[in-house]
C-alpha cells in the first residue's frame, strides 16, 4: 500500500491560497446579475474571498519569518504566495468597478475575459498541487497553458477596445468599459507572473 506523503505546512498554507483563489474565480464567473442589488451582493462576496485571501498570505509571511528551514527558497514561496495574492486582488478590484459603474449586462467581451481569469485560476491550483506533492516537472504543462490564457487576454483586450470605440456613442461608458477591460487583462498579466514564479521554482529545483 502506497504511503501518501504528509504536505509540509508551508504547502498547505500555498494551497489554501490557491483553492481560495479558485472559488473566487469560479463564483465570478458563475454569478449571475440583474439588478443594482445583485451587483452589491457581488462585489461584497469577492471582497469577502480578497480578505480570506489576505489572512492566508498574513499567515505565510509570519510563518516563513518563524521557520529555520523551508522545502524551497523562502523568498519562492513568498512571491508564490503574493502572485497569487495580486490575481486576487485584481477580482476585487473589477468586481468593484462593476459595482461601480453599475454593470449590470456585461459585455461579450467581459463575459470571455471572466471566463478565461476562471480557467487561470483551474490552472494555478493544479499547479500549486503539484508544487505540494513535489511534481516539479509536470507543472510546467500548466505555466504554458497560464500563459497561453494571458496571451488570449491580450487579444481581448485589443478587440473589445477597438470594438467599444467603433460602437458605443456614450463617452462615460467608453470610459467605464475602457477601464474593467483593462483591469480584467491586468489580472491575467498576473496570472503569468505566478507561471513565472512556478517556472523559475522549477529551474533551481527540479
Amino acid at each position: 500500500m502506497a504511503i501518501k506523503r504528509k504536505k509540509d505546512k508551508f504547502s498547505e498554507m500555498l494551497s489554501q491560497i490557491s483553492e481560495n483563489l479558485k472559488e473566487t474565480g469560479q463564483y465570478f464567473y458563475d454569478y449571475k446579475i440583474k439588478n443594482g442589488n445583485d451587483l452589491k451582493v457581488f462585489s461584497e462576496t469577492i471582497k469577502e474571498y480578497e480578505s480570506k485571501g489576505d489572512s492566508y498570505v498574513h499567515t505565510i509571511i509570519m510563518e516563513l519569518n518563524k521557520a529555520f528551514i523551508t522545502p524551497i527558497e523562502r523568498e519562492d514561496i513568498l512571491q508564490l504566495a503574493m502572485i497569487m495574492d495580486d490575481v486576487l486582488d485584481g477580482i476585487e478590484h473589477s468586481a468593484a468597478l462593476f459595482e461601480m459603474y453599475s454593470v449590470t449586462q456585461p459585455t461579450e467581451y467581459m463575459v470571455k475575459f471572466v471566463d478565461t481569469i476562471n480557467e487561470c485560476t483551474i490552472e494555478i491550483a493544479k499547479a500549486i498541487d503539484l508544487l505540494s506533492n513535489k511534481k516539479l516537472i509536470d507543472i510546467r504543462t500548466h505555466a504554458i497553458k497560464l500563459k497561453e490564457l494571458e496571451s488570449n487576454c491580450d487579444n481581448y483586450l485589443r478587440t473589445a477596445v477597438k470594438n467599444l470605440f467603433a460602437t458605443e456613442k456614450d463617452p462615460i461608458k467608453i470610459i467605464q468599459h475602457k477601464e474593467i477591460y483593462e483591469t480584467l487583462e491586468e489580472i491575467a498579466d498576473s496570472c503569468q507572473g505566478v507561471a513565472n514564479t512556478l517556472e523559475t521554482i522549477i529551474m533551481k529545483n527540479a
